[in-house]
């Protein structure tokens, strides 16, 4: 499973990630990613990302560049070279 991130300034200032995600007996959705990004890639102030099990309100969420509203939001079951993109609405993105 490839997943390609966008989230520059929560994440080191690093732009993109190409993650590899581990395998499992369930197909992996956007909750499980988030919490894997949370744990994994996220390295500071986590309250400008997430909000509970979701991201926090103002961070635009985009699967294969569609709104993931349509896609299922937490549902979504990831497929092999998605691109998912986070990005920040407030501040001027």
């Amino acid at each position: 499973m490839a997943v390609i991130l966008r989230a520059e300034l929560l994440f080191d200032g690093v732009k993109e990630h190409h993650v590899t995600l581990p395998s499992q007996s369930e197909p992996w959705n956007m909750k499980q990613l988030l919490v894997w990004i949370g744990q994994n890639l996220l390295k500071e102030r986590p309250e400008l990302f997430v909000q509970g099990d979701d991201v926090r309100p103002g961070i635009l969420v985009l699967i294969n560049d569609a709104d993931w509203e349509l896609m299922g939001q937490l549902d979504y079951e990831l497929q092999d070279k998605d691109n998912v993109v986070f990005i920040s609405t407030l501040h001027g993105g």
